[in-house]
């Protein structure tokens, strides 16, 4: 691992462009994931790193926000390598491109696939990463979040014993 990789979590107070230079030539240089619960590899592409800086109407999250997806990234891109198990799957009809001379747009079925893990030392918590499929299209990257914290989450149910 090349130390300016390792500084990117440690560096709190970074500034927000440089942050995304330094994340966009890391995300560059790996053009896939091998994943194993496809069983296949995930593309890397600029869709998905053009989305971490992105609402989905195209405007721009909030520098805040950039900045904790960026500095997830490459944990976000390490449960890829590892997970076995979805958590969560979706699959919903969108609209792509612009609408034709008739008015309507074209659809497209796409689906998403989220998995969790469990990240941090001092400060726990689920960190959730998206993968998706636009048709029949390949599998690519498409976000990573946090999801809570653990402290706060029952991970069990109490009592399950009782029933």
């Amino acid at each position: 691992m090349r130390n300016e990789e390792q500084n990117i979590n440690d560096e709190e107070n970074i500034e927000l462009h440089e942050l995304i230079e330094k994340l966009r030539l890391i995300y560059e240089s790996k053009k896939e994931i091998r994943c194993p619960f496809f069983d296949s590899f995930i593309t890397l592409n600029s869709d998905g790193f053009n989305h971490l800086l992105h609402k989905p109407n195209r405007q721009p999250r909030n520098v805040e926000e950039q900045k904790l997806k960026l500095k997830l990234l490459k944990r976000g891109l390490e449960i890829i390598k590892k997970t076995g198990t979805v958590q969560e799957y979706r699959m919903r009809i969108e609209k792509f491109g612009k609408p034709a001379k008739d008015g309507f747009t074209k659809t497209k079925n796409v689906e998403y696939w989220a998995f969790h893990d469990i990240v941090g030392e001092k400060k726990r918590f689920l960190l959730r990463v998206i993968i998706r499929r636009i048709g029949d299209g390949k599998l690519h990257f498409w976000s990573v979040m946090p999801h809570g914290k653990i402290n706060k989450q029952k991970l069990y149910q109490e009592g399950i014993e009782d029933e």
